[in-house]
């Protein structure tokens, strides 16, 4: 994390102000917030050598592996001085907080300016550049999560600070304070992107996830201390929207305007909302039923606001008249996925909508930001190809019951936790694995599915405790279902180590026996001992040498047979024979009895193997008339089938499918148009196989690491993106957005 990132000078503030001394109130809670910061930084770091240490653990190559063990071990070895730094770091911010201005810090917050525009961001390299992503991330959604402890803490700090006041107030506790405090300290660690990613997640995920104990620990030390003990948020921004809102109404619709506005939530509620309508304002086409048209381009029409409950009223009609809701439940997931033109559904029905006060009905700016923002979510999700097609076509059912959904509660957009996105996050993660139709008839979880999109259309009233109520049901489906495709899968997964494994264990004992046969034949009552019976002992030493070690032996028991039978001229060679011989005798004996081998005739195969070797002690005139008439031919190496270069094509491809990880869902197609989905279940390294399963558990194709590059660079196979379908919606559009901007 080097200072040239950008990330540290993100928000850097010229003359922000001076040195504060901190008051004796503060004391108490700079003392306990570093402690307690020390503390979960420690987790952090524990968590983020378990990390290194697991993905070490699962390299591929051994490069990959000493990358992950110099990561550990720079870590381990400065991790006490980047503690020691961070504390330090966040012990001067209450002693000397900056100060900012208070329209200043409204804009602190993770906007898309802070993402600047494309020609700053081109002069940050892509490493540094996924840093300042991450620690933006980081910022905005603890922001989100402490709003109204932070707003509180912002309150009593500025009250009790001598150099603040409302227009600079005073905030140690700011998640970006903090989170800069880290990534400062942290320079010192020497360490690649990903390593420094890892860093960040853990970060994250220990420390700034468990900021608000300590927020409310310093909120209960300053109330103690008498510091605004009955804290009141005035909404002075909300009075000031409002009436900016309503003078810019024609007199006498004031009213209307007001009365709406009041069914929507203080904006510190939507943070994320807020962001994208400052897009939106840039992309706004100025239709016939909004608000804002009626007071620039008709000044004097006589309109009538329509919001709150009269819009949701107006929505549930045009749920139960719009075809594709009002179909039986039976027809849901008839059909190709279906969106709506919510745009064009709601003007129509504002056109053909009258009012008793006989008033032009128009909707506010905000409304219609509401209703763009869900068209474009959709318009993402029905073009997602990570989502299955039986899934979409259910999920597209949805748009008016969630348009409803966040017309009374925007911060669907900013809370990841909210029921209605939690239930969307859950139905397209558990239906990634559909591959095709055929499967509803006969499935449970998607009947379930099917069940909960038909509920909402039927039961929705706004009352956003249906969707919890739904998702705590379905989550209990899936643990049940889920706890039994694992044991499938487990089962299925150590059923193919095992074929695979004595796949191998064959291979390399056939392998072995035909080379060393090879090089010296043996007479063919011995080639048959070793082929059809001390092969299986090699085969079971092969399958336990991980916990007997005894490969190795079995093969030396080959190698001193084949040696034996052989004549030996020399003395020194002849005495070794007399040892070695009873002590072969003995090993191959117990090794055949093990494996159960032909045991009514044991001793007569033994008796033979005796004679074979005493009549290869005995045969020395042979053996010198072939020493002088013809010299024993000199060993020679089994040539190896010498391995293919790779396609230059298919080499490009690899490092993707090293990316594959385990529970990780992929789509084949084949070459009859039709496709399948499954997840990675294992990956077995000796063999170079990778095993796939269904939904179920069960096995439905291996392949080789080559043959899933071959298949890839012929636009066969497909890695599916598994994040949570809302939040990867949301990073579209607003990233579409910022684009346009």
């Amino acid at each position: 994390m080097n200072r040239q990132s950008g990330i540290h000078y993100l928000h850097d503030r010229p003359g922000a102000g001076g040195p504060v001394s901190a008051p004796p109130e503060v004391s108490r809670i700079r003392d306990t917030v570093v402690a307690g910061l020390g503390d979960l930084l420690q987790g952090a770091f524990d968590a983020v050598d378990d990390s290194l240490f697991e993905l070490a653990n699962n390299a591929r190559s051994n490069n990959e592996q000493n990358r992950y063990f110099e990561a550990m071990r720079e870590i381990r070895i400065k991790r006490k001085g980047v503690e020691k730094q961070f504390q330090h770091s966040v012990a001067s911010l209450f002693d000397h907080p900056p100060l900012a201005d208070a329209d200043q810090q409204a804009q602190e917050k993770p906007t898309p300016q802070d993402s600047a525009s494309a020609d700053s961001l081109s002069l940050i390299h892509d490493d540094d550049l996924e840093e300042q992503v991450a620690l933006n991330a980081m910022i905005s959604k603890s922001r989100t999560y402490f709003q109204g402890p932070l707003l509180q803490l912002q309150t009593r700090f500025t009250v009790i600070y001598p150099k603040a006041s409302e227009e600079r107030p005073v905030n140690p506790m700011l998640p970006d304070y903090i989170c800069r405090a880290f990534a400062n300290a942290a320079d010192a660690f020497e360490i690649q992107i990903r390593e420094r990613l890892i860093v960040l997640k853990q970060f994250d995920r220990y420390v700034i996830a468990n900021l608000g104990m300590l927020m409310d620990e310093a909120n209960r030390i300053l109330v103690q201390a008498g510091v605004v003990p009955n804290f009141r948020y005035q909404g002075k921004t909300r009075q000031d929207q409002q009436t900016a809102s309503s003078a810019s109404q024609p007199t006498g619709h004031r009213e209307e305007a007001a009365d709406s506005a009041g069914n929507y939530q203080a904006p510190e509620d939507d943070a994320l909302f807020q962001q994208i309508r400052q897009l939106l304002a840039e992309q706004r086409g100025h239709r016939s039923y909004s608000a804002s048209h009626y007071g620039s381009g008709h000044g004097h029409t006589e309109i009538h606001i329509v919001g709150g409950a009269e819009l949701l009223q107006m929505l549930s009609q045009a749920s139960t008249s719009a075809p594709i809701q009002g179909e039986a439940p039976n027809n849901l997931s008839a059909g190709e996925p279906v969106t709506v033109d919510l745009r064009d559904l709601i003007e129509h029905i504002l056109q053909g909508r009258e009012t008793d006060d006989g008033k032009q009905p128009a909707l506010q700016e905000m409304d219609e930001d509401l209703i763009n923002l869900v068209s474009m979510l959709f318009d993402f999700i029905l073009d997602d190809y990570n989502l299955s097609a039986p899934i979409q076509v259910l999920i597209s059912r949805l748009q008016i019951p969630i348009l409803k959904v966040v017309i009374k509660d925007k911060s669907f957009f900013s809370r990841a936790n909210h029921p209605a996105r939690k239930l969307l996050n859950s139905l397209a993660r558990a239906g990634i694995g559909w591959s095709n139709a055929d499967e509803k008839s006969r499935d449970k979880l998607y009947d379930r599915i099917h069940d909960i999109v038909a509920r909402i259309l039927d039961e929705f009233d706004g009352d956003i405790s249906l969707f919890e109520v739904l998702g705590e049901e379905f989550d209990q489906f899936l643990t049940r279902e889920n706890r039994k495709a694992s044991l499938v899968e487990q089962r299925t997964r150590e059923s193919e180590r095992g074929r695979i494994k004595s796949q191998k264990a064959q291979e390399t004992v056939d392998q072995v026996l035909r080379e060393k046969l090879a090089r010296r034949p043996v007479p063919p009552a011995i080639h048959d001992i070793l082929m059809n019976g001390w092969s299986r002992v090699m085969f079971l030493a092969y399958l336990r040498d991980d916990v007997e070690h005894r490969w190795d032996q079995s093969v030396r028991v080959v190698d001193d047979l084949v040696w034996c039978l052989h004549p030996h001229l020399d003395d020194d060679e002849r005495d070794q024979w007399v040892r070695v011989v009873p002590r072969l005798l003995k090993a191959l004996r117990a090794g055949l009895e093990e494996v159960s081998y032909n045991s009514s005739r044991l001793d007569d195969m033994m008796a033979k193997l005796k004679h074979e070797l005493t009549e290869a002690f005995r045969n020395l005139a042979l053996a010198e008339a072939r020493e002088t008439d013809d010299p024993a031919p000199v060993e020679q190496p089994v040539p190896e089938d010498p391995e293919e270069p790779l396609d230059a094509g298919i080499a490009e491809y690899l490092p993707t499918i090293d990316t594959i990880n385990i529970g990780q869902w992929v789509e084949f197609r084949l070459v009859n148009g039709s496709s399948f989905r499954c997840k990675l279940s294992a990956i077995i390294d000796e063999a170079d196989c990778f095993v796939f399963v269904n939904r179920m558990g069960l096995k439905v194709i291996e392949k080789t690491r080559i043959d899933l590059a071959q298949e890839m660079h012929r636009g066969r196979l497909t890695i599916l993106e598994q994040g949570a379908l809302i939040d990867r919606a949301l990073d579209a559009v607003v990233g579409s957005l910022r684009n346009q901007a």
